[in-house]
C-alpha cells in the first residue's frame, strides 16, 4: 500500500442476491466516504453508481436467485474509493448495451444505469465475462480548488487490493474519464 493510502479502509463481503443486502453494503461504503470527508457531490455520484451496479448484479446477473451471491471488495482512502462487484451470472458484453441517448432508445429503459455510472465515476472496468465491474472514484478538489486529493501520478493509483488475475493479465474492458 502506498503512503497516500495509509488511512485506507478495506473490506470484502459476500451477500445474498437480495436488494436489501445490497443497500446495506451501499450504506456501509457511503459511511466510509463520509468518514473520509469526501465532498457531497462525490458521495452522491458514488451512491448512484453503487446502487446501479449492485442492482445489476442482483437482478440481472444473478436473476434474484437465492442460491447465488454477490462478492464486493471495497477500498476507501483519503484519495479514492474503489469497489469491485462480482455476481455469479453468465455476464454480458457492455458494448452491446444500446445507447440510451439514441433517438430509437429514448423510450427504452436499458443502458441508463451504465451511462450514469460512466458519468459519475473516474473509472469503470468490466472483466471479459461481464460479471464483474470495478468502480473507482478519485476525490474531487476542494471547492476553493486547493487540497485536491486526486492521484497525482498513475503510480499513486496502482494500488489495487481487489485485482484479479484476469485484470492483471489485461482481460478487462476499461472505461475511464477525467475527474
Amino acid at each position: 500500500m502506498s503512503s497516500f493510502e495509509d488511512s485506507a479502509e478495506e473490506f470484502e463481503i459476500e451477500i445474498p442476491s437480495e436488494p436489501a443486502a445490497g443497500r446495506e453494503v451501499q450504506d456501509r461504503i457511503i459511511g466510509l466516504l463520509e468518514s473520509h470527508q469526501f465532498q457531497e457531490h462525490d458521495v452522491f455520484g458514488v451512491r448512484l453508481a453503487l446502487e446501479e451496479a449492485l442492482v445489476n448484479a442482483i437482478k440481472h446477473g444473478n436473476r434474484m436467485d437465492p442460491d447465488k451471491t454477490v462478492r464486493i471488495v471495497c477500498l476507501v482512502s483519503d484519495r479514492r474509493v474503489r469497489v469491485e462487484i462480482e455476481d455469479q451470472g453468465c455476464g454480458f458484453v457492455p458494448d452491446e448495451v444500446p445507447d440510451p441517448t439514441a433517438d430509437e432508445n429514448l423510450e427504452r429503459p436499458c443502458g441508463r444505469g451504465i451511462m450514469l455510472m460512466k458519468a459519475f465515476m473516474t473509472l469503470i472496468e468490466y472483466n471479459t465475462v461481464g460479471n464483474r465491474v470495478v468502480l473507482e472514484k478519485h476525490r474531487s478538489a476542494n471547492a476553493d480548488g486547493n487540497g485536491s486529493a486526486d492521484c497525482e501520478t498513475d503510480d499513486d493509483c496502482d494500488d489495487n487490493p481487489g485485482a484479479t488475475e484476469d485484470q492483471e493479465d489485461g482481460g478487462s474492458e476499461e472505461i475511464a474519464r477525467e475527474g
